[in-house]
């Protein structure tokens, strides 16, 4: 091995100099942020296209959610090896690689003449994605220096990271509604391409750290993720008793315990374990999933209601989303300003009781709500806890972290957004369809007796309860299914009252007074941050 490779002996930590500052870090912050807002719009953005999406290809309702699921597959299932592929090969490149071939892919899908060729253009999507996000966020922990600059960039990604989902249900909503939804796809092809031709002039490539490929370690992680994901999916929509939903678990059981073991031996692990030895960082990861599995959920079911309940154009649907939009944009202002103040914890606490509140007040949404009396409230509150978690946890998760694995950091926090994500969307969906069917059949024997006779009439032809009684299932099914979400994000905020423990003392780095890189703990004798049993410190 070279001396510039990697150190092979594990819990070895080599300080890494500071990140040379980019010249136009304003543009470089943009370009990044542009490329995360693309790829994580681009798993909401066709959810209101969907009907038209059917209309148009022919698909079948029980297939219709795949092009939802394709790019959710293959984006969670790749993103610790994208990370990986970035620390190994320069981030910077492997970020434009992303990028072009994210742009290709919704080039061919706006094109789709059939169903499978539009799945497999999600698919490659995913694919894109999950080269470009990992590496887009390595490169702001490389691009910019522990410190007050930093903390600002992680401001502005954690921003784009946790309101990009909201964007892409207003941006999916006014290009189906006032072109076709196509432009849901090709949207993203001058995006691209600007981001691609920006990328070389104002972004550096990262320091290369050669060294092989784990493969073990990747098929492992990829196989194994991407069985996890697909069982979550799976479960959504066939049950957890189904038996490719027990198979896939299963799958997904063994590969990622093969994979802690060839991670324990390889001397240049895909994910290095130590990784989780820092409490602190381990904790992030467990609260990003919980935040999540809340967030995909509450997206799904606020849009079905104000769609099937208010009526609600795609148009209008997305523009609902704006104020949570804003208060995220808000918020992550304000967490990025307090963290060199207060520390981390408070901030997370915080932030995940706030989104607590929000889901507790959901559950109260019957179908007399309106938008202003049951929806705008729990929305803004939303949009305001998880502006202060995404900047926090982003921060807590790559903050200390070797320049040689901020990629492998990035790739597995994006992981856990994605597995956190079909997680929570399968088990509220779970919950949602058992109590929809248990007030189905009060809500059907309360129409049986007092449905008019064109009623009946129309229920017996579609067997579908008419309003005001199908209304009432749905509300009532939405409400359940928050109870679930409350449960979540009250995991979250356990483990940030519990797990998470780091001092102002330890807030140096964060506030640009340390002088040291990160990690570098011989040269300015500070100790490790309180948690860290091994391996870089984590400051945030």
């Amino acid at each position: 091995m070279t001396s510039d490779q990697i150190d092979a002996k594990p819990g070895a930590h080599t300080p890494e100099p500071h990140p040379p500052r980019p010249d136009r870090p304003g543009i470089a912050l943009a370009v990044i942020a542009m490329c995360q807002l693309m790829v994580v719009l681009d798993a909401t953005i066709v959810n209101i296209a969907l009907p038209h999406i059917q209309t148009s290809l022919g698909f079948s309702t029980s297939d219709l959610t795949w092009v939802i699921n394709a790019y959710a597959l293959t984006f969670g299932g790749l993103l610790l090896l994208g990370g990986r592929a970035g620390d190994l090969l320069g981030r910077r490149r492997m970020f434009i690689t992303g990028i072009l071939v994210f742009t290709l892919a919704s080039l061919l899908g706006g094109f789709a003449q059939e169903p499978w060729q539009l799945l497999a253009a999600r698919a490659l999507q995913g694919i894109g994605g999950a080269i470009a996000s990992p590496t887009s966020l390595a490169l702001i922990a490389t691009t910019f220096p522990e410190g007050p600059a930093r903390n600002r960039a992680f401001g502005v990604f954690s921003a784009v990271s946790a309101g990009g989902g909201a964007i892409g249900l207003i941006a999916g909503g006014m290009l189906t509604d006032w072109l076709n939804w196509r432009w849901v796809l090709f949207v993203n092809v001058p995006i691209g391409l600007v981001i691609a031709a920006l990328a070389p002039r104002y972004i550096r490539e990262s320091q290369r750290h050669p060294g092989s490929f784990d493969l073990a370690g990747a098929f492992t992680s990829t196989g194994g993720m991407a069985a996890l994901v697909y069982g979550f999916i799976r479960a959504a929509s066939d049950g957890w008793r189904d038996g490719l939903t027990l198979g896939s678990f299963g799958v997904a059981v063994v590969l990622l315990l093969a994979f802690v073991a060839v991670e324990r031996r390889s001397p240049q692990p895909i994910t290095p374990l130590r990784m989780f030895a820092d409490r602190n960082r381990s904790g992030t990861y467990v609260i990003m999933l919980s935040l999540a599995a809340a967030m995909f959920g509450m997206f799904f079911f606020i849009v079905l209601f104000v769609q099937n309940v208010l009526h609600y154009s795609p148009v209008k649907a997305g523009v609902a989303f704006f104020p949570s939009t804003l208060a995220i944009v808000l918020a992550a202002g304000l967490a990025t300003n307090l963290l060199p103040r207060i520390g981390p914890k408070p901030i997370v606490v915080t932030g995940t009781l706030i989104t607590a509140g929000a889901m507790a007040w959901l559950t109260l949404i019957d179908p007399d709500s309106t938008y202003t009396g049951g929806i705008i409230g729990p929305l803004l509150l939303f949009g305001f806890g998880m502006g202060l978690n995404f900047v926090t946890l982003t921060l807590t998760a790559v903050s200390g972290i070797a320049d040689s694995e901020s990629g492998a950091a990035s790739g597995l926090l994006n992981t856990t957004q994605q597995v956190g994500g079909a997680l929570g969307l399968s088990i509220l969906t779970t919950v949602f369809g058992t109590a929809s069917r248990n007030e189905g059949r009060t809500q059907l024997q309360d129409f049986l007796a007092h449905g008019s006779p064109e009623q009946k009439a129309a229920f017996a032809k579609s067997h579908q309860l008419p309003a005001p009684w199908s209304d009432e299932v749905l509300a009532h099914g939405i409400g359940t299914a928050f109870i679930a979400a409350v449960a979540l994000v009250s995991l979250a905020a356990l483990v940030a009252v519990f797990v998470i423990q780091v001092r102002k003392s330890d807030l140096e780095a964060l506030s640009g007074k340390a002088g040291v890189p990160a990690g570098d703990t011989h040269r300015s004798g500070r100790p490790p941050v309180r948690g860290a049993r091994e391996g870089p410190t984590a400051t945030g």
